[in-house]
């Protein structure tokens, strides 16, 4: 990953692969490379990559400077800037109030509870497949009153997603959204035909929304909830992952977490900033502008990397070690800007939920000895296999 190693097609430096072997064998070692040794760098595949905190940050607050539509598929209100970016905005924004998280938390609860107690009789397990991903599945079909039927489904379309991504087959990936899609428009047509007899969900109440005095349009509804969708099942299976991991491998840690449940909110954006679930984000250069000594254009594209600024040592004190009791305002886990998560407050709650119920239901955990973690590749983040054991004794009580 030495500086000017390639030129690009367009004649532009190339300082490094973000597709590399040494790279994808464990991506937040080799974004802490970057940062300190090429920190505005640029490669055919993501354009300019931004490590440092100052510049990420830079970028994201800037939305006159820096666009979010970045893709020729409409993303509503992800890929939109203001203007047409504040309506949506505003719209959304209702459904992730405190109340509807507080009113949420009983369900999670419910949810995490039987997959922690399928788990209580096996002292090997899993932990994507046993537990993160069918968390994540459950949890946002019920916050958005979608039937138990699309659990599988959902299920295997992240797997295929993912593997598409990761093949960085085009056809195939195009193919996969159309299908999700087919999913949310079956739930948008179920809830048309019953009309006044369609459940009252947050899925129902968006064919109601307006904007600028008219309906939603169909095709709006569906980017909504593709974003709150993929984006919930990726994120919160690799969150719920990273978690037990560092859990398995910091036994004091876990120890003291049982004891004492006050101290977890505290203690999971800690462990997410140290080991980035949400890797990077997209944004377009609308001028040209000096980023640290490098010159980017306006047309550019222009990659900013959550995992690495958030282990940036020029913001936080001895970066790379677990310190819960640190001020976690600079943490960029759920972004910033007026692209800042809408979902955090409900994020954190089925997190919380989530790693309180493991700890009331599942004795002392540590590392499979057989069975080494597997890091994801980028675009993913976290693990992308874990397997954990317990000791057998019963849970310590909170």
């Amino acid at each position: 990953m030495n500086p000017n190693e390639a030129q690009s097609p367009d004649g532009q430096e190339t300082d490094w692969d973000p597709r590399r072997e040494d790279v994808q064998r464990n991506q937040i070692r080799a974004y802490d490379h970057m940062r300190g040794t090429c920190p505005v760098a640029h490669s055919d595949y993501l354009g300019w990559s931004l490590f440092r905190h100052a510049d990420v940050l830079q970028i994201v607050t800037d939305h006159h400077g820096f666009s979010n539509v970045v893709s020729r598929h409409p993303s509503v209100p992800n890929g939109m800037d203001p203007p047409e970016h504040t309506g949506y905005r505003q719209l959304i924004e209702r459904y992730f109030t405190q109340q509807r998280v507080d009113a949420f938390e009983p369900v999670c609860r419910q949810i995490a509870g039987e997959l922690v107690g399928s788990l209580k009789a096996s002292s090997t397990w899993e932990v994507m497949s046993n537990l993160a991903e069918p968390y994540a599945v459950r949890v946002q079909c019920g916050f958005l009153g979608w039937p138990e039927g699309l659990h599988g489904p959902l299920r295997q379309w992240v797997r295929k997603n993912q593997e598409a991504t990761l093949a960085r087959d085009t056809e195939a990936m195009a193919s996969i959204a159309l299908e999700f899609d087919s999913y949310i428009r079956a739930q948008l047509d179920a809830r048309k035909s019953a009309d006044g007899a369609a459940p009252e969900d947050i899925t129902t109440e968006l064919l109601r929304q307006t904007i600028g005095g008219e309906r939603l349009a169909y095709a709006d509804i569906v980017s909504i909830l593709r974003n709150w969708t993929v984006g919930e099942l990726g994120t919160i299976a690799a969150c719920v992952e990273i978690i037990m991991h560092f859990l398995a491998q910091n036994q004091e840690v876990q120890s003291r977490l049982r004891k004492d449940r006050a101290r977890l909110p505290l203690a999971i954006e800690e462990i997410l900033r140290l080991n980035g679930p949400l890797i990077s984000n997209r944004r377009t250069a609308r001028r040209s502008v000096v980023i640290g000594d490098r010159q980017v254009e306006a047309g550019d594209r222009v990659t900013v990397i959550w995992a690495s600024a958030n282990r940036d040592p020029a913001v936080f004190e001895d970066a790379d070690q677990y310190r819960p009791d640190r001020d976690q305002s600079s943490n960029l886990l759920y972004g910033a800007g007026i692209h800042v998560c809408p979902g955090a407050a409900l994020a954190r709650m089925q997190l919380r939920v989530m790693i309180s119920e493991v700890l009331s239901g599942i004795s002392q955990f540590t590392l499979a000895s057989d069975c080494e973690p597997v890091h994801a590749i980028y675009p993913a983040g976290g693990l992308a296999s874990l397997e954990i054991q317990t000791d057998g004794a019963s849970p310590q009580v909170a």
